[in-house]
């Protein structure tokens, strides 16, 4: 029987370089070009920070518990979910990760509220669709959403170009995930279809992802990367399920996906 999933963690950690860069015909208010300056994508105003739809939509899937992994210097999210927003629906608490060493080493800055139980891992700039999050709960163990590629072009508000920077999944014919190709080549991208499905960051883990976690190396770029963690789970024996989706994803990692998000959010009830 599939154990209950009702704790979800956020990956708020990151630097926001390219929200930061400056953006010709990226039209944004005083609230919103403040808060891409300061790289923290989560609290960019939509009418009200974009993280509170990611929460509200978490809620509405029957999560009730949420940390986000957040830097030290994070206090403006701290404050804002501690003190200034009605928590009706959800307990929202806070996991730090010290230095910006990678998503893997995110992950295992929320060790203790996971306390031994499986739980889900999302982006803190990524929008996605309340059904995806059911999908997951209903898995019967670790698994990630694959989202089709050509659904993320045409049903979100990533194109083409950007969806080919994101990892590949192979999945075997049983649905179980084989690999993780991050970054793909030119060539590698040149050969996979529209039908491919694509890694959002979208995944269910169960405690092992911890200690494959602090088994890995650096990746080339300095960081203790997720996918080479959940690799190294794989190694171990860990079996993670794919489930696909045909649905779009919205991206919030730079500054001229503000304006394209706030019209698809606007009229979005939210409820925390």
């Amino acid at each position: 029987m599939p154990v209950d999933l009702t704790k979800a963690v956020i990956l708020a950690r990151g630097l926001g370089t390219r929200m930061r860069r400056a953006a010709a015909g990226a039209a944004l208010d005083e609230g919103q070009a403040r808060a891409a300056d300061s790289g923290v994508k989560g609290m960019i105003p939509i009418g009200r920070p974009f993280l509170d739809f990611v929460i509200s939509a978490l809620a509405d899937a029957g999560f009730r518990d949420v940390c986000l992994v957040i830097g030290p210097e994070h206090q403006t999210i701290r404050d804002y979910y501690l003190q200034e927003v009605p928590l009706t629906r959800v307990r929202v608490s806070f996991a730090v990760q010290d230095e910006p060493l990678g998503t893997a080493d995110a992950v295992t800055a929320a060790a203790s509220f996971a306390a031994g139980d499986e739980f889900l891992v999302i982006n803190s700039d990524n929008y996605y669709p309340v059904p995806v999050f059911q999908a997951i709960r209903r898995l019967p163990g670790p698994g990630l959403a694959g989202f089709n590629r050509a659904a993320l072009s045409s049903e979100g508000n990533i194109d083409d170009g950007r969806v080919s920077r994101y990892a590949v999944l192979r999945v075997a014919p049983d649905g179980v995930l084989e690999d993780i190709v991050e970054k793909p080549s030119a060539e590698t991208w040149a050969r996979t279809g529209a039908d491919a499905l694509i890694s959002m960051n979208c995944w269910r883990f169960g405690p092992s992802i911890f200690g494959a976690a602090r088994r890995i190396r650096r990746s080339p770029r300095g960081e203790f990367e997720l996918a080479d963690a959940v690799k190294e789970a794989m190694r171990c024996g860990e079996r993670f399920r794919v489930v696909p989706v045909v649905a779009g994803v919205l991206d919030l990692s730079q500054r001229e996906d503000i304006p394209s998000v706030a019209r698809r959010l606007a009229g979005v009830e939210v409820r925390l």
